[in-house]
């Protein structure tokens, strides 16, 4: 065993988990889960039997990630963020055959107490404001706040806003230059 789990967290017999990955307090994770390497599981995680998780993602406390849920490599998931499977619950009516995916890929991050309804598809290193409800698809690099949320400009994959001039925006951190095209941004 080359990860690390608290002595209260219970992992269900055939969950696969990588090499240097660390799971804290009262988590739990299914047996179908696979978690890549490097990885890091706040207190109070709990991760479904269809869930795919990259490496090196950080999921904060009190984070639940559903079936049918997969996050690429890189992703960031904010304390008490909020996944759903199912688009109309009822408690009286079993819905688990119309499971709606939800893609979280590379590099993307999801403040604290968002909620991202779903079916949807987060782009490459978008930002998801922290309390924001996400419930359409959100373009890679998209900077995202609101309740539905809306895009209030575009993200450097350093996480800082980018200021754009015309057609190119630089990051004023670390230097990366983008286009800014068709209502898209692409790094150059």
């Amino acid at each position: 065993m080359n990860f690390q789990v608290h002595p209260s967290s219970i992992i269900d017999e055939g969950a696969t988990i990588g090499n240097e990955t660390k799971i804290w307090h009262f988590s739990h994770v299914c047996g179908g889960a696979v978690i890549g390497e490097k990885c890091s599981l706040g207190q109070n995680v709990f991760i479904g039997n269809d869930v795919i998780i990259g490496n090196n993602v950080k999921i904060q406390n009190n984070v639940s990630v559903y079936d049918a849920v997969y996050l690429e490599d890189d992703v960031f998931c904010g304390p008490s963020m909020v996944f759903t499977n199912v688009y109309n619950p009822r408690s009286h009516i079993i819905r688990k055959h119309e499971y709606r995916k939800t893609l979280v890929k590379r590099g993307a991050t999801i403040g604290a107490n968002a909620t991202v309804v779903c079916g949807v598809t987060i782009g490459e290193y978008a930002f998801i404001g922290a309390g924001s409800v996400i419930n359409k698809d959100v373009k890679p690099y998209a900077m995202m706040v609101g309740v539905p949320a809306r895009q209030i400009g575009w993200v450097c994959s350093c996480g800082v806003k980018l200021v754009a001039t015309a057609e190119v925006a630089c990051c004023e951190s670390c230097g990366k230059m983008y286009r800014i095209e068709n209502g898209s941004c692409n790094p150059l």
